[in-house]
C-alpha cells in the first residue's frame, strides 16, 4: 500500500487550537496561580510540558500502522479495564474534586478513564469489522458489544464520572449507528436509557443538585447555579471584537477554576463573537477532515475507528459548549484541545495521531 503525507490541515488545525488554548489558560489562570502559587505561570507550565509530550506521542503514532491496534485490541481494552478498577482501591486512586478517578503523580493527576475513551473505541472498530454481519440480528450482533459497554460505564460511575461516561456512551451508539444497526434498537436503548438517567440521578443528590440549577440557577446563585451564571456573566458582555486579551472581569475569583471546564467563556469575554466564530471554524475542520479520512479508508476496521475518534472529540467538544452556555446541566468535561488538563489533552492527541496515520494510507 502506497504511503503519502499525513493530512497537514488537520494537523495544523490542531496545532493552531493547542497553541491558542495555551494562551489562553494563561489568562484564564494567572490571577489565580499568581495569588494560590505564587507563580502565574503554574498552570502554563504543566500543560506546557503536557502539550510537548503530547505532540511528540502523535507525530510518532503517526507513523506507527494503525493495523497494530487492531491486533492488539484486547490487551488494550483489558489494560484499561485494570486501571479503572485500580483508581478504585484506596491509597492508589487519590480523590479531586469529588471523584475517586485520578492516579496522582506528584503534581499531577493521570485519568485511567480518559484512555479507557480511546481503549474501547479501538475495540469496538475491530468488534464491528470482525462481526459486521451479525449486526442485523440485536442478540448475537450487538448486545455482547453493549455489555463491554456498560462495563467500562458501570466501573467510571463507580468513581463517579457521569460526563466521561455520557461521552463514550454516545461515542459507541454512534459508531453503531455509523456500522448499520436497526433504528427500532436505538429508540428502545433510549426508552431504557432515559430511565437509566433518572435512576442515577435519584441515587446522587448532587446530580439532583445540578438539575435544579441548571433549570433555575438563580434558586441557588451562591451555590449549585453559581458557575453557569458566572459563565453567562462571561459570555454576555463580549459583544463581536470582546473585552481584549487578558481582560476578562471573570477570571479575577468569580469563575471558579476557568481554565478547565469553562475555558470558553473567558475565550467569549476576551475575544467575543469573532473569538467564537475562530475557535468553532477550527473546530468544524478538525471534523471535515476527520470525516473525510473516514469516508476516504480502504478498510472496515480504519473507518469505524476514524468515525469513532472524531466523533468522540465532537461530542466532548458539543457537550462543554452546551453546559457553558446552560443548555446542559454542569458535566465536568473539558473542552478538547483548549482546556487545562493533562489527560485529556495527551488522549486527544494519540487519537489525532492515529487519525493521520489513517490518512497517510
Amino acid at each position: 500500500m502506497k504511503k503519502k503525507k499525513f493530512d497537514v490541515i488537520l494537523f495544523a488545525s490542531v496545532l493552531i487550537l493547542i497553541f491558542f488554548g495555551l494562551i489562553m489558560i494563561y489568562s484564564a489562570s494567572s490571577i489565580w496561580a499568581e495569588y494560590k502559587f505564587n507563580d502565574a505561570f503554574k498552570y502554563v507550565k504543566q500543560q506546557g510540558l503536557f502539550i510537548i509530550i503530547g505532540i511528540f506521542l502523535m507525530v510518532f503514532i503517526s507513523k506507527i500502522d494503525y493495523n497494530k491496534y487492531y491486533e492488539k485490541s484486547n490487551l488494550i481494552l483489558g489494560v484499561c479495564l485494570v486501571l479503572l478498577v485500580l483508581v478504585l482501591i484506596p491509597g492508589i486512586g487519590s480523590v479531586r474534586n469529588g471523584s475517586q478517578s485520578w492516579f496522582g503523580i506528584g503534581s499531577f493527576g493521570v485519568q485511567p478513564s480518559e484512555f479507557s475513551k480511546l481503549g474501547l473505541i479501538i475495540f469496538t472498530a475491530r468488534y464491528l469489522t470482525i462481526n459486521d454481519k451479525y449486526l442485523k440480528d440485536i442478540k448475537k450482533g450487538v448486545i455482547p458489544i453493549m455489555l463491554v459497554l456498560f462495563l467500562i460505564f458501570g466501573l467510571i460511575m463507580l468513581q463517579p464520572d457521569f460526563g466521561t461516561g455520557m461521552i463514550i456512551v454516545v461515542s459507541i451508539l454512534s459508531m453503531l449507528f455509523i456500522a448499520g444497526v436497526s433504528i427500532k434498537f436505538f429508540l428502545s436503548l433510549g426508552a431504557v436509557g432515559a430511565f437509566g438517567i433518572v435512576f442515577l440521578i435519584a441515587i446522587a443528590p448532587y446530580r439532583m443538585d445540578r438539575i435544579t440549577s441548571f433549570l433555575d440557577p438563580w434558586k441557588d446563585p451562591l451555590g449549585t447555579g453559581f458557575q453557569i451564571i458566572q459563565s453567562l456573566y462571561a459570555i454576555g458582555p463580549g459583544g463581536l471584537l470582546g473585552q481584549g486579551f487578558l481582560k476578562s472581569r471573570q477570571k479575577q475569583f468569580y469563575l471558579p477554576e476557568p481554565q478547565t471546564d469553562f475555558i470558553f467563556s473567558i475565550i467569549s469575554e476576551e475575544f467575543g463573537i469573532l473569538g467564537i466564530l475562530i475557535v468553532a471554524s477550527l473546530f468544524l475542520i478538525i471534523l471535515y477532515r476527520g470525516i473525510k479520512i473516514a469516508l476516504n479508508s480502504k478498510d472496515e476496521f480504519s473507518k469505524y475507528l476514524a468515525f469513532g475518534m472524531i466523533f468522540q472529540i465532537l461530542i466532548q467538544a458539543v457537550m462543554n459548549l452546551m453546559v457553558v452556555v446552560g443548555l446542559i446541566p454542569v458535566t465536568g468535561v473539558t473542552l478538547p484541545f483548549l482546556s487545562y488538563g493533562g489527560s485529556s489533552l495527551l488522549i486527544t492527541l494519540i487519537s489525532i495521531g492515529i487519525l493521520l496515520n489513517i490518512s497517510r494510507k
